[in-house]
């Protein structure tokens, strides 16, 4: 027989858990790596994170341009980030992720990323007393508690910018 639970016990409960979802932590951003940076996007700038598919090459782009991905009937281009900002390229397996970021804005564009580190709250970071970040995409410099440099992502700039655009060799 299943339990039976009386209705004021299942109000309490009820009562308990919102408020606790309203007083929790409050974890908005998601991490990730991309060649040896650390970076922050906003979840209401992120779309999935999934293990890297299969990738079409497109000839005559960039190198940072890792091709076309096919996600559930979806064609998305894939961005070697790290490629993109002169670093080390990413290789599309073990722990590398596509981070699906341009579906809100209207673009169907995918990063290539090193690894997907998690969620996180914007309380476990300081901001960065150090100079900005000449990219117009890196919207604030941030410090952890381990004093390790995280870069906040600004989707939009980055998704806007001319080079990330023009993947095609001139």
């Amino acid at each position: 027989m299943a339990k039976r639970i009386n209705l004021r016990e299942f109000q309490e409960s009820l009562v308990r858990r919102l408020t606790e979802a309203q007083t929790g932590d409050r974890r908005t951003l998601l991490g990730f790596q991309a060649g040896e940076e650390n970076w922050l996007v906003e979840l209401t700038d992120s779309g999935e994170v999934l293990p890297v598919p299969p990738l079409s090459p497109v000839p005559l782009t960039r190198p940072w341009f890792g091709g076309i991905a096919n996600v559930r009937g979806t064609l998305f281009g894939v961005v070697d980030f790290s490629a993109f900002q002169q670093g080390a390229p990413i290789a599309p397996a073990g722990h590398a992720r596509l981070l699906l970021i341009g579906a809100k804005h209207g673009v169907n564009s995918a990063l290539l990323v090193s690894r997907a580190l998690g969620l996180r709250s914007r309380e476990d970071y300081d901001t960065d007393p150090g100079a900005p970040d000449p990219r117009p995409w890196v919207a604030e410099r941030l410090r952890d508690h381990q004093n390790r440099l995280w870069l906040k992502l600004d989707t939009p700039k980055l998704l806007a910018h001319p080079g990330f655009l023009n993947a095609g060799i001139e």
